[in-house]
């Protein structure tokens, strides 16, 4: 792990010096390309370069808009040496000091981390993107999904927030080696970090930006609500209150995606006036992408519930089969026998006392 002291240094570049050392390393790395500012053209590879600069119509004063282009990949990976800079950080200085004082078994311990980071990320992705919702207007008005595409312009924090989220997916890849991640974990890992940068850089390429963004912005919510569930319960296994609320909101955001959806990709676009395929344009409003769009997103939706309903129904057996376990263990014990008399089968009941078997002051102590 990044900035860690110890007494014994593994070998240079060993599996175990690079582990240790990386969020240090990745640092030289940017401190290099940020030395580079002092070149003009360094600048356009860090900061979100504009292809064009229009007058919106609606505003009193000159207001840039944004393309993506091919520097877009190297900003990426300048903010995804970011991302693995804050990563180290975070784990350093905060999961690492929660951890000392729980005391968790390594499963949990590797759940923790990983709950810890995506909480953290989903709680500022999630107030970023009600703050460009609520600037852009997209809720006001559903219009705005389909209406004037194809969406070639981007506001600038509406780009940066797609190369942050790109970068930050990103970078989720080399944090599985760094993080020295149990080989159990590593496919279930790989595939929702491959479900993100798949829709979300689809949706950034695909001009899709604002049909992208409403959608991420209730996903992440729920999200939220789980890994800060799972926090909770880490510290105290009878905080379980939130994963109710998190399993109702779940099925609601499905439900919601899979409506927008539809609304956008089966009525809205089809119904619009350019219609056609052009890369020079960033015009992708034919029925083939569109029906690739729309079942990329139901068949994710369908995946997605397919594990809650198995995990609700693991869930509720372990919970029946927990129950039934208390009941035979309880039960002999609360039967009273024929041959005892009154008093002694009303302190039986009480107490729990097998007066063949355990003396009276050890049925005190246990129970």
């Amino acid at each position: 792990m990044g900035f860690r002291k110890k007494s014994k240094s593994p070998p240079v570049l060993s599996h175990e010096f690079v582990i240790q050392n990386h969020a240090d390393m990745v640092s030289c790395v940017a401190m290099i390309v940020l030395l580079g500012l002092m070149f003009e053209v360094i600048i356009s590879y860090i900061i979100p370069s504009s292809s064009s600069r229009l007058n919106a119509e609606d505003k009193p004063e000159p207001f840039s808009y944004y393309k993506y282009g091919p520097k877009d990949m190297a900003t990426v990976f300048f903010y995804l040496l970011i991302a693995i800079i804050l990563h180290a950080l975070i784990q350093e200085y905060v999961l690492d000091k929660i951890n000392r004082r729980l005391h968790l078994s390594k499963t949990k311990h590797s759940k923790f981390n990983e709950s810890g980071q995506l909480a953290t990320f989903y709680s500022f992705s999630f107030i970023w993107g009600c703050s460009i919702l609520t600037n852009e207007e997209f809720v006001t008005n559903p219009t705005f999904l389909w209406e004037g595409y194809p969406h070639i312009h981007m506001a600038f924090q509406v780009k940066f927030f797609y190369i942050c989220q790109i970068a930050y997916w990103f970078h989720a890849l080399p944090e599985l080696y760094f993080q020295k991640v149990r080989k159990e974990d590593i496919p279930r890992q790989l595939y929702y970090i491959c479900l993100y940068i798949f829709h979300i850089t689809g949706a950034y390429v695909l001009n899709l930006h604002r049909l992208g963004l409403v959608l991420l912005v209730p996903h992440y919510l729920v999200e939220l609500l789980f890994h800060a569930s799972r926090l909770f319960y880490f510290s105290d296994e009878n905080k379980q209150k939130g994963f109710t609320l998190w399993a109702l909101l779940f099925v609601i955001t499905r439900l919601l995606t899979l409506t927008v959806s539809v609304l956008t990709f089966g009525f809205g676009l089809s119904r619009t006036d350019n219609q056609g395929f052009s890369l020079a344009e960033g015009n992708f409003n034919v029925l083939t992408v569109r029906m690739t769009c729309l079942s990329a997103i139901c068949l994710t939706q369908a995946w997605m519930m397919w594990k809650f309903i198995n995990f609700q129904l693991k869930k509720w057996r372990e919970q029946s089969q927990i129950q039934a376990s208390k009941k035979k263990a309880v039960s002999p014990k609360s039967r009273p026998s024929k041959k005892d008399s009154r008093g002694e089968t009303f302190l039986k009941v009480i107490l729990h006392v097998d007066y063949n078997k355990t003396p009276i002051y050890r049925s005190f102590v246990h129970n």
